[in-house]
């Protein structure tokens, strides 16, 4: 029989064989491997149940998201309401303010035309006395006045006289 290298390759690969064999390397690595896939199904698990609570978490969120923006909008329609009423309210108690204030000014015109009017007669009173007694000064003496009212009171008589017969 020829022994040459295909032989002792044979060989050595048989003793290997029964060598893994011997020490239960496939067993170990069936183990190992069973090991490792309970290991990833265990971690796929875990992942899925981290899945469902992201996913509820995301609908809370979503729900709470949806409820802000619902807030947001009655709190930014009331704020306009009120905003409005503000305006409105503003607006009228400036007219009423400016209403108040035409009033007043004209009662204060009515008062200083009236008051004008006052001082205008009396004014022309002051006058028209000072130019009397400037005229009955200048003009009339003493025989002048006793001679005017002579004739003041004979005309008075004869008046009087007419109206009793």
């Amino acid at each position: 029989m020829i022994i040459d290298a295909t032989f002792w390759v044979s060989i050595s690969f048989l003793i290997f064989v029964g060598l893994v064999v011997y020490f239960k390397i496939p067993q170990k690595v069936k183990s190992n491997l069973e090991e490792n896939i309970k290991k990833i199904k265990n971690e796929i698990e875990d992942a899925e149940k981290l899945k469902e609570e992201a996913k509820s978490i995301l609908s809370e969120h979503e729900v709470k998201l949806g409820n802000s923006k619902s807030e947001i909008k009655s709190m930014i329609a009331k704020a306009n309401a009120e905003a409005e009423k503000n305006v409105l309210k503003t607006n009228q108690e400036f007219h009423n303010l400016i209403e108040i204030r035409k009033k007043n000014l004209e009662q204060r015109i009515r008062q200083m035309k009236n008051q004008a009017l006052v001082d205008i007669k009396n004014t022309s009173v002051k006058i028209a006395i000072s130019a009397v007694e400037n005229l009955l000064k200048n003009s009339l003496d003493q025989n002048k006045l006793d001679k005017l009212y002579s004739s003041s009171i004979e005309q008075t008589k004869l008046a009087l006289k007419k109206k009793s017969s």
